[in-house]
């Protein structure tokens, strides 16, 4: 049974408008599925409705086998702990009043997931994980670079011990060589902490270069879908090939 499953999710706004058209798709543990398309095609909004941030115009979002279309706060509450996303922009997600430990912290003291007394090495722990160490504890979000911000955003995500995490463009309000060290660690920690990804991007060789499995969106459509090396090397839709040859390689 796939961890997440996606099923004939539309979504339409104003005057009938589709911003997404009858789309499909699902995530096995321990894979990563590549959601590209270019600026409006629909994917922040399947992410939204993936997390139940969104409910769909039809269709369900199937997590673990439990369907969370049309659920309640309170009974999405148990997953929230098993779903964490990491958003774009690295220093709007971060409250710039709080300091790097309670910004990690916050999602264990919501869910009482550890006693107060363990949040300090708890929080120590998930900051090596990202590459970072204890001197970031005190400071603030300011004090930092865009590509450490994005490293406390993740830090945080993994706080919960999550299954899986929505990557919502994570490396593109970084500079290329930054972000390549970015995707790196989502690499390694995908395999540290056995994670599901749902990596979204305009990168077509970004996306081939993380994912398993790629799906193509146009226009809020699902126009392919499938293996990342039948996709990358083999790609049968006109769009796809353009977004192959738009941006340059990913090399590890």
């Amino acid at each position: 049974m796939p961890l997440l499953e996606a099923r004939g999710l539309t979504k339409s706004y104003g005057h009938g408008a589709l911003v997404v058209d009858n789309v499909s798709f699902s995530i096995s543990r321990g894979e990563t599925l590549g959601l590209v398309g270019e600026s409006g095609s629909g994917k922040s909004t399947i992410a939204r409705m993936v997390l139940g941030l969104v409910e769909p115009t039809s269709g369900s979002v199937l997590f673990d086998g439990q369907s969370i279309t049309g659920a309640t706060q309170r009974s999405l509450r148990p997953l929230r702990r098993r779903m964490q996303v990491v958003f774009q922009d690295p220093f709007a997600a971060l409250n710039p009043r709080m300091r790097v430990r309670d910004i990690i912290a916050e999602p264990l003291v919501i869910h009482h997931a550890c006693p107060r007394s363990e949040l300090r090495p708890r929080t120590s722990e998930l900051l090596r994980a990202v590459g970072l160490d204890d001197s970031a504890l005190t400071r603030y979000p300011h004090e930092f670079s865009g590509g450490q911000r994005q490293r406390i955003n993740i830090a945080r995500a993994l706080a919960l011990r999550p299954e899986l995490v929505v990557l919502d463009e994570p490396v593109s309000a970084l500079d290329v060589s930054v972000g390549a060290q970015i995707v790196n660690l989502l690499r390694n920690l995908q395999r540290d902490f056995s994670l599901t990804y749902l990596f979204i991007s305009h990168s077509m060789p970004l996306v081939r270069y993380l994912s398993t499995h790629i799906a193509v969106l146009y226009r809020g459509r699902l126009v392919e879908y499938g293996l990342s090396e039948e996709i990358s090397y083999a790609p049968r839709e006109a769009y796809t090939q353009s977004l192959l040859a738009a941006t340059p390689e990913i090399r590890a």
